[in-house]
């Protein structure tokens, strides 16, 4: 959080390496995670915010749908809409 926004968002990224061999065979396999935590929307009745504020709430709304269906789009294997890449 900070003094301009009441909400906070989180990144946290995994890597992984296997390495293994046999006989025949060696591998070494690399992959990386990345769990993001976005804050989410807010219900404006429950913040009582008005003006700055409360524009600034509705813009994060929206912006948190746009990229809610972004991610449902790529998660079934579809194009997003383009104006919401």
């Amino acid at each position: 959080m900070n003094a301009h926004s009441s909400r906070s968002h989180a990144v946290f990224s995994v890597d992984l390496r296997l390495s293994f061999s046999g006989p025949d065979l060696a591998k070494d396999l690399q992959s990386r995670i990345h769990f993001v935590d976005l804050a989410g929307s807010e219900r404006q009745k429950k913040t009582n915010s008005s003006g700055d504020r409360l524009q600034e709430g509705i813009a994060i709304n929206q912006s948190l749908s746009s990229l809610s269906r972004v991610i449902q789009a790529l998660a079934g294997k579809l194009l997003p809409v383009f104006r919401e890449s």
